[in-house]
């Protein structure tokens, strides 16, 4: 059940806090230009590196055979996995044949939900309202209710009927024709599949066993009793062992198991033929010859995907990360500014309507700025990192402003021209006499 409960915050708090808040903007202002600046250079040498490394790759049409032509080149190639690998579970009886088995737990439990609403108030107070409520949600980990607010939220107990960990099991051997995948190209399967649960009737009383001696007798959540001994809490169902009362209805404390698994496959793979298995390669990737930098490459797809089409998804994937970390970065030096300058809106709270009109011009203003200042930063980037591009892009920046600052001043001068110049007499006639 939802509750409230007022804070109130004087005026000088609000402006303590708000001179906090200029240390924490200037923090998030450096930062974001720092990583404005390096965004910029890591998607050149990243884009560099790709542009080699599809030079430097060969195509391996036979993996039937460890071939001593192929040892240290960066080798293209596709075909089946196979592995004799047996996983499985420590805690469960679930086992297979695969690459792959993850087991992940979820926990029904209490989640303190929060809604804010502000308030200014005249002299420069501030009043909030808090409302509190108190959803139950599938989780990933155990939610302690002791932390939650008032008695009223600690009314909400949360506990669990079991404590399991999730955990991933991979194949120490997957070959490849005649060669054997790295681990870390094992880890990099995809494809989930559900491992289906092998429990026989001892197997599903031996867990219920284990089970009542953990689980609570006496925890109460609303008005009910939720555990009593030698309850039936393990119920499976295809790929997932359900711990509580009844799977169709969870209560708070239920645990719900899932567990799936990647099988051998065929894959598309991109890697430095070291002997017989593979490794990462590394390649130079400086943006001057002078400036020796480094990255290591290597790809691994599901299926059979053609070399060019894993190049262009290498690509896609770079400038995609550059344009998300653009905006954080940008984001980062508005949000720093707005955390600077917000004070003066603090300043203004004595009067609520004057301080809105304030915090709206700081705004506007910390947004122009900022991204100004992100415009410039990107731009002195390229011209370090991309010189040829970054110089003409500002010479035609340039060429611009020049045109429109000189077409302004033309129009300007013919205007105060005209305005200066006397106006033409006009005849007047003289009356007949």
């Amino acid at each position: 059940m939802a509750h409230q409960k007022v804070v109130t915050t004087s005026y000088g708090q609000r402006v303590g806090n708000s001179f906090k808040g200029i240390l924490t903007g200037i923090v998030l202002f450096i930062g974001g230009t720092i990583l404005l600046w390096w965004n910029e250079g890591n998607s050149v040498k990243t884009d560099k590196m790709l542009n080699r490394a599809e030079e430097m790759t060969v195509p391996m049409d036979n993996i039937n055979k460890v071939d001593s032509d192929f040892e240290g080149k960066l080798a293209y190639a596709v075909g089946e996995t196979v592995t004799q690998d047996s996983l499985l579970d420590e805690d469960f009886p679930v086992g297979s044949i695969a690459i792959k088995l993850q087991r992940e737990v979820e926990y029904f439990q209490y989640e303190e939900h929060k809604n804010e609403k502000t308030k200014d108030k005249l002299g420069g107070g501030q009043e909030t309202v808090i409302t509190y409520d108190y959803p139950t949600e599938w989780t990933d980990k155990p939610i302690n209710s002791d932390s939650f607010d008032g008695e009223e939220g600690k009314a909400h107990k949360n506990f669990i009927l079991a404590s399991f960990e999730d955990q991933e099991y991979y194949a120490e051997h997957v070959n490849f024709g005649a060669y054997h995948l790295a681990n870390f190209q094992i880890k990099g399967f995809s494809g989930d599949e559900p491992a289906l649960v092998n429990a026989d009737d001892e197997t599903l009383k031996v867990l219920n066993e284990n089970i009542n001696k953990t689980a609570p007798q006496t925890t109460e959540t609303s008005a009910t009793t939720v555990a009593s001994a030698n309850t039936q809490y393990v119920h499976v169902s295809d790929n997932v062992v359900y711990i509580g009362k009844n799977p169709s209805s969870p209560q708070v404390g239920d645990v719900r198991i899932t567990f799936t698994k990647i099988t051998p496959k065929k894959i598309s793979l991109i890697a430095k033929v070291t002997n017989d298995t593979f490794s990462e390669e590394k390649i130079e990737c400086g943006a001057y010859p002078w400036s020796k930098s480094y990255k290591t490459f290597s790809a691994l797809r599901m299926g059979e995907v053609a070399v060019d089409e894993i190049f262009q998804q290498e690509h896609d994937n770079n400038t995609m990360l550059t344009w998300i970390l653009r905006l954080v970065g940008v984001l980062c030096v508005i949000g720093g500014l707005k955390g600077i300058f917000g004070i003066l809106e603090t300043l203004a709270k004595v009067v609520p309507f004057i301080a809105n009109i304030v915090g709206f011009g700081v705004s506007i203003i910390c947004t122009i700025v900022g991204l100004v200042w992100s415009l410039i930063n990107i731009a002195l980037a390229w011209v370090f990192y991309r010189p040829l591009l970054g110089i003409a892009i500002l010479v035609i920046a340039g060429g611009i402003i020049w045109y429109f600052s000189t077409k302004g001043k033309k129009k300007n001068a013919e205007a105060a021209a005209a305005t200066a110049a006397p106006a033409t007499a006009q005849p007047t006639e003289t009356p007949s006499v």
